[in-house]
């Protein structure tokens, strides 16, 4: 099968995941925040495409939809959710040839505005994977050495040299991860997610009917409360001036609309038992897509978060929330999830994998390997014991529990077992 792949093109994580899917489905969404490299790595899967950015082609399947459905397979269609009624005719498609896979691409950088014009979920003929602005890793920033794959696959990891040191961390959280900076130098760089809140507020969002000054004062409020729980209230009284009078249901409208866009992530809180109550109780954390974004939403340069590590460990948290969501879902499977425990006797892991066979894993996030203290493992080993002692619970032994840090030159297990990962070694 001869793609259509640009020239310079970057392998991306989700490469592989889309190859598979395809070779089961009938058509693959590939959602996503704008400038996230969607349609480059679609094109780099198709053989054929029409682009709904392109305004006569926009014209054409407003008028007449079918139009952007021909092609050679797999065809491409970007964008797709500016005609919402495109995706039950590809499901149509795919049920008129039989099932046939690999028919089709479709490209979102948000939900379609108009919901109800989708009559069908698109179950068993459309699969779904998530795109994000590139870990560091797939841009080329780190070494990796460490598989996330391995882990679970009970590999272990053996003991190299990874330096990862707290300047580093401070430019990748401000450049992030925007394929089209790659070749920019920091300074021309950081103009990217700078632009890129400009347009949201300027522009996608007036488009919603939302107000500029009241998304940019929730931006800022969010980016105040970077890797938190925060309640609509706490969101409210940080947007200043421009809070006071908004509802919670105002507020959570402009959420909403944020997430639809793909530049928020949820986080859940854990509970080993998948039917615990504790899953739905717990607030979720609240992260953006990229650390880019909050650090331009609070002026931050590299040089500024240096003297800042407050902020600075929020927007590590950031990053690494970003490259785990990315890596689990490159994992076969559709209930693989990360999440985070806190308890009612204040209890807090970072960050819980767990994968849809029932396999789980854990980290702790440490802006430096100093951060490891005789009361950072013994809370890890807490949590373990509190999660596998109980015989009622039936929760299985860990795949791997450890730290995460910023600051670190080696990568290795301690003699108690658990993980120090500097986050340069990390790979899918």
């Amino acid at each position: 099968m001869q793609a259509v792949r640009p020239e310079n093109y970057r392998p991306r994580a989700i490469d592989r995941r889309i190859d598979q899917l395809l070779r089961s489905f009938g058509a693959v969404e590939i959602a996503g925040p704008k400038w996230c490299g969607k349609t480059w790595t679609s094109l780099a899967h198709a053989d054929s495409a029409d682009s709904l950015t392109d305004p006569a082609t926009l014209r054409a399947a407003q008028t007449s939809p079918d139009l952007v459905l021909s092609g050679k397979h797999p065809h491409l269609i970007d964008e797709w959710q500016e005609v919402p009624q495109i995706w039950d005719m590809v499901r149509s498609r795919i049920d008129s040839s039989a099932g046939t896979r690999g028919q089709f691409i479709l490209t979102g950088s948000s939900a379609p505005h108009d919901i109800e014009m989708i009559r069908h979920s698109g179950a068993g003929r459309i699969a779904r994977v998530h795109m994000r602005p590139m870990t560091s890793y797939e841009a080329g920033a780190t070494p990796g050495g460490v598989s996330l794959h391995g882990l679970f696959d009970d590999k272990g990891i053996t003991s190299q040299r990874c330096d990862s040191s707290i300047e580093s961390i401070a430019r990748w959280c401000c450049r992030g991860g925007w394929p089209s900076i790659l070749d920019l130098d920091d300074e021309d760089a950081l103009e990217t997610p700078a632009q890129y809140l400009r347009n949201l507020i300027e522009v996608n969002m007036p488009q919603l009917r939302r107000s500029p000054d009241t998304t940019r004062s929730l931006l800022r409020a969010l980016s105040m409360n970077l890797a938190q729980a925060p309640t609509m209230s706490t969101l409210s009284k940080d947007m200043g001036s421009e809070g006071e009078d908004k509802s919670r249901h105002t507020i959570k409208a402009y959420l909403d609309d944020l997430r639809a866009m793909y530049l928020l992530e949820d986080v859940s809180g854990w509970e080993p038992a998948a039917r615990g109550k504790k899953r739905v109780r717990i607030k979720p954390k609240r992260y953006f897509v990229d650390p880019s974004l909050p650090a331009a939403m609070l002026g931050l340069s590299p040089s500024k978060l240096l003297r800042d590590t407050q902020t600075l460990c929020g927007l590590f948290e950031t990053l690494v929330c970003r490259d785990l969501l990315t890596i689990i879902d490159t994992l076969p499977g559709v209930g693989n999830s990360l999440a985070y425990y806190r308890d009612d006797k204040g209890l807090e892991v970072d960050f819980i994998i767990e994968l849809a066979d029932g396999r789980w894993g854990a980290f702790e996030v440490k802006l430096s390997s100093m951060g490891i203290t005789d009361r950072a493992v013994e809370r890890l080993h807490k949590f373990r014991e509190l999660m596998t002692g109980n015989p009622m619970t039936q929760t299985s032994e860990p795949s791997f529990l450890g730290f995460i840090v910023g600051q670190g030159e080696f990568a290795y297990q301690r003699d108690d077992g658990l993980l120090v990962l500097p986050y340069a070694c990390i790979e899918p």
